[in-house]
């Protein structure tokens, strides 16, 4: 069957079907990502009095991370578009006794402090940026001379074939919905080269691109609920007036696709993605990008 014309916005995907399906597989995608979070977090604890953000921190995990490795004088925030997840993060550092600022926004033009940051983190939250060199040159603006980035995204859908086999699996039954070509999306920075054009576009110094391969895994039995709730299958499935019959076949033919991946009771795949680090060291904004040089309204 053929995709899907065209791919809602970012906003409007982050606060409806992507962001629910998101607060709803909270605890599985934390457990799928953890792996994720030493990597990011650990380096904050040799600087406990830094200011931290997290960009596209979804519901939470990495800034919960992050907040037991600073000090007293330390601070962490995090920002995403999605009011849903940023909801849930709210909850989840209340009730774990956590100060930690969440702000729904667009990083591309949230009106962050210049120069209040020292360190930025991104787990999978930067490949979602209509504009990224504006992203980047905002974001940048905000770190004090010195600071650093240091984001994961992922390499290429044949890097990453699991994130690819429900697609593949549900191609002949399903319309689903189209992957921007080009624009915003989970493989938008596959290209080494593309992300490092970015970041010297908006000005950032000390780039530095290098494969990062994590093991993730999630148990057996919560195959069908992520198949059923993520990706554009999952998008697919929910999709309203869809056949209960053909849902439940549809779901059933996907889940068998992932027989590679089964490990006893867990589904283990290797998250090949992208370590990318970078440092604020120039002054003022580049010449060539004024759209970089956005300032708090």
């Amino acid at each position: 069957m053929p995709h899907a014309a065209s791919p809602p916005s970012q906003h409007d995907l982050w606060n409806g079907p992507a962001g629910d399906a998101w607060v709803q597989a909270q605890s599985l995608l934390d457990g799928m990502f953890a792996g994720f979070e030493p990597v990011l977090a650990d380096p904050i604890a040799a600087e406990p009095d830094a200011r931290v953000l997290d960009v596209g921190c979804g519901t939470g995990a990495l800034c919960l991370a992050i907040a037991d490795r600073l000090g007293p004088q330390g601070r962490c925030s995090g920002v995403d578009i999605s009011a849903p997840m940023i909801a849930v993060a709210r909850e989840r550092a209340l009730a774990a006794g956590k100060a930690i600022d969440f702000a729904v926004g667009d990083a591309q033009q949230h009106p962050f402090a210049p120069a209040s940051l020292d360190r930025i983190v991104s787990r999978f939250g930067v490949m979602f940026f209509d504009d990224p060199v504006r992203a980047f040159g905002n974001l940048r603006q905000a770190l004090r001379r010195g600071g650093r980035l240091h984001a994961i995204a992922w390499r290429s859908p044949a890097d990453n074939p699991f994130m690819t086999t429900a697609e593949r699996a549900a191609a002949s039954l399903l319309t689903l919905p189209a992957r921007a070509e080009g624009g915003p999306g989970q493989f938008a920075f596959a290209d080494a080269g593309v992300v490092r054009k970015i970041l010297d576009d908006s000005s950032w110094d000390h780039i530095d691109i290098a494969p990062l391969d994590v093991e993730c895994s999630i148990a057996r039995d919560a195959l069908p609920t992520y198949v059923s709730l993520l990706g554009p299958v999952g998008q697919a499935l929910r999709a309203e007036g869809l056949d209960p019959d053909v849902r439940q076949g549809v779901l059933s033919t996907v889940v068998d696709a992932f027989a590679p991946f089964v490990r006893g009771d867990r589904v283990v795949f290797t998250a090949a993605c992208w370590s990318i680090r970078a440092a604020s060291t120039r002054s003022g904004q580049h010449p060539r990008h004024p759209a970089a040089a956005i300032r708090p309204g």
